[in-house]
């Protein structure tokens, strides 16, 4: 669980590195530096992971053998899938990294951008009822119906008017992230997490870079002025908290693991506030709690009270205890 926490706690303040980085780069060539670290932190767990594969033998101590038409045309097809998946995974990916590091470009404050992130979580039940045909509880319902009032109290203080670009920007990042999860759910089924990751990871990188090379966003110099940012946001956020994420969920179920790791929207407003002196109105303070209680909600799984439970099982039903 300390794992999982831990997670959380360098993907919130990742946000800050996020909002430093915009005082001297731009989004694309942020973004394009951050995953090529990213990326290239993975590589060494990759290559760990295939020099054992590639020592495995048989009970015998002969390494084993399969039919080889079979085993070449299975692995064909399942290369190809990876490669779409995570090609397609990518593209999502580069989207809504976009969208968010504009909205952080313009609103300049680390916990507001963690907090309208988070609405990712409210929006992919919605999506999966919408699109895929997945039955919500009410308990996601009221969720949502929180969230959405947090929002109106974090964004809207003087009609929809006052709605700034960086909240839409926000909001179209938190759908996109959305999406992102349901096609990594529905497509990514049978496939390496950590290659597909890569894969992702590797698209976005090379996405980046190509808009960051055609809009001449490509500035050395600014980097080095944020270069903590850049590896924090990189290595930090990707590679160690990726690989923290893994090592936790061997241990945490996977409802509790997302309870903890929404948590990152938390830590978000404490990096704010401690590294960039962030101070938000009560108003807005409150759209957060509601918001971050809406996600904490859209997680947790609706269960029937044990005596409700009793009277549908049935008089031949028991309790295991």
């Amino acid at each position: 669980m300390a794992a999982l926490v831990l997670t959380a706690m360098i993907w919130g303040f990742a946000f800050v590195s996020q909002v430093s980085g915009m005082t001297s780069m731009k989004p694309f060539f942020f973004n394009a530096t951050r995953f090529t670290l990213g990326t290239l932190s993975l590589l060494p767990i990759l290559l760990v992971r295939h020099r054992r594969s590639s020592s495995g033998s048989g009970p015998d101590g002969r390494e084993q053998t399969i039919s080889a038409g079979q085993s070449a045309t299975t692995s064909t097809r399942k290369s190809r899938k990876t490669v779409l998946v995570a090609m397609l995974c990518g593209i999502v990916l580069f989207l809504a990294s976009t969208f968010q590091q504009y909205g952080i470009l313009y609103g300049k404050s680390a916990g507001r951008a963690g907090f309208l992130t988070a609405l990712y979580i409210v929006i992919v039940p919605l999506l999966a009822f919408v699109f895929l045909r997945r039955r919500i509880g009410v308990l996601t319902v009221v969720a949502v119906a929180i969230a959405i009032a947090g929002f109106y109290f974090l964004c809207i203080t003087d009609g929809f008017g006052s709605m700034t670009l960086a909240d839409g920007l926000l909001v179209v990042s938190a759908l996109l992230f959305a999406v992102h999860i349901l096609v990594i759910d529905e497509l990514g089924a049978g496939i390496d997490p950590i290659i597909l990751s890569f894969g992702q990871f590797l698209t976005t990188t090379v996405i980046s870079w190509v808009c960051s090379l055609i809009g001449g966003d490509v500035d050395w110099a600014g980097a080095s002025q944020a270069w903590v940012a850049v590896v924090y946001a990189g290595i930090g956020s990707v590679g160690i908290a990726y690989t923290l994420q893994v090592v936790g969920q061997q241990w945490v179920p996977p409802t509790r693991a997302s309870l903890i790791m929404s948590l990152e929207s938390f830590f978000s407003v404490i990096g704010g506030a401690l590294l960039l002196g962030e101070v938000m109105t009560p108003r807005a303070y409150l759209g957060c709690a509601l918001i971050f209680l809406g996600t904490l909600l859209a997680q947790t799984p609706a269960k029937l009270p044990r005596f409700l439970t009793r009277a549908k099982t049935g008089s031949g039903a028991r309790d295991r205890g």
